[in-house]
């Protein structure tokens, strides 16, 4: 017999006993499905949580008042008041820098006609839009010319303009925030936000108009620095330590009272992290195909008690050892590469109904797959060995006389 002929007799008889074969796979199955749909699952949550960081901006690093940490004390950032417009200007001075966007923020009640939400109103600049990465949907974006009259003019995000029940024939119309008239002047593009961070849900107004109602005083929630190129990220970065080390006039040595974010870091970090925790999962349930082999040959040495006679009969026509071996380990081989397929399949579904719950798409990578098929081999032929061994080692004598 050839090769094709001991995979078409392997099939024959899984064909004759289904429902115990269909068993014998169940643990390669789930092994196979739970490494693709694990694997898939952490790409598509890394490639999720990217995608939201470079919406934040390109290049972008962000300096808050304030320190993350104190020993093991958390500090003031998001409530210090370290910065000031001043800085912002300082920063949009230095080598390297792009643009740079003070933001200050207040939670306030906007009313559009008969529709009324709460949201983030932002004073910021022209410059924000660079910095953030925003695109216009409709209208127009701040100017500076908005900033320097302190003009009372609104750009929306996308889902502030839904709840307002505002479109794209609504540029030119007025809305009141805090009982103060503004004009709509922009409706920006949706980012993509969810949850408590959601990007979309925001109003931009001028940050002189912001000062003037909304946040007294000179003081900045966050400065956004977009970098000219990825490579100077570093390189600008120290040079702003180093210039609001000085205006801030702290001594070598001393805390600094601000924290400077890298975009290029936090995306590694995230990647890292991902990584190693798929890693990690994929490992876990990397356990379940152990546990498919076993089946596998724990089904196969029975297979080779209730086949003694057959293999005796096959034995004393002329089949050679090695004939019994492999007539058995592709038996096993054929049980597992069947359960890999079907494993694939199944982890494919569940990894692209979790990405479509999630939102971020259906993500997978045909060396997962390669590698999904290539395990369930090796299981296959790992825990098929042993068995195949005892059937070729039987004597034919023996075997003919075994009931």
């Amino acid at each position: 017999m050839n090769a094709l002929d001991l995979v078409l007799l392997a099939l024959s008889r899984l064909r004759t006993s289904r429902l115990r074969a269909a068993l014998t796979m169940l643990g390669v199955i789930i092994g196979v499905a739970s490494v693709v749909a694990l694997v898939a699952v952490g790409q598509g949550a890394t490639r999720g949580i990217t995608t939201q960081l470079q919406n934040l901006g390109t290049n972008l690093l962000t300096v808050n008042p304030g320190r993350l940490t104190t020993g093991f004390t958390r500090g003031g950032a998001g409530s210090a008041t370290t910065l000031t417009l001043a800085d912002a200007t300082a920063i949009s001075k230095l080598p390297g820098v792009g643009a740079v966007a003070p933001e200050i923020s207040s939670q306030q009640i906007v009313v559009a006609g008969s529709q009324n939400t709460t949201t983030a109103i932002i004073g910021t600049t022209a410059d924000y839009a660079i910095v953030r990465n925003e695109t216009m949907w409709v209208g127009t974006f701040l100017t500076p010319a908005s900033g320097s009259y302190k003009l009372r003019v609104a750009v929306l995000g996308a889902t502030t303009a839904d709840n307002l029940g505002l479109g794209a024939t609504s540029i030119g119309t007025d809305i009141s925030i805090a009982g103060i008239p503004f004009r709509v002047i922009g409706i920006m593009q949706p980012k993509g936000g969810a949850g408590f961070t959601n990007q979309d849900d925001e109003i931009l107004i001028p940050v002189g108009a912001a000062q003037d109602h909304f946040v007294s005083g000179v003081t900045v929630r966050t400065i956004g620095v977009s970098v000219a190129t990825a490579d100077q990220m570093t390189t600008v970065q120290a040079e702003i330590t180093t210039a609001l080390e000085s205006r801030h006039a702290i001594p070598a040595g001393g805390t600094d009272d601000f924290t400077i974010n890298n975009q290029t870091q936090l995306l590694g970090a995230v990647s890292s992290v991902s990584t190693l925790l798929t890693v990690l999962l994929a490992g876990i349930a990397s356990i379940s195909l152990v546990v498919g082999g076993i089946g596998i040959m724990n089904i196969m040495l029975v297979s080779v008690r209730e086949r003694t006679r057959e293999i005796g009969i096959r034995k004393a026509v002329g089949a050679r050892s090695r004939d019994i071996l492999l007539q058995f380990l592709i038996e096993a081989l054929t049980l597992s590469l069947l359960g890999g397929v079907v494993g694939i399949v199944v982890g494919l579904l569940v990894s692209a109904a979790i990405g479509q719950i999630a939102g971020w798409g259906f993500v997978f990578s045909p060396i997962t797959l390669a590698v999904a098929a290539g395990f369930s081999a090796v299981v296959g032929v790992v825990f098929g060995v042993w068995p195949a061994r005892q059937a070729a080692r039987l004597d034919p004598i023996a075997a003919l006389r075994y009931e």
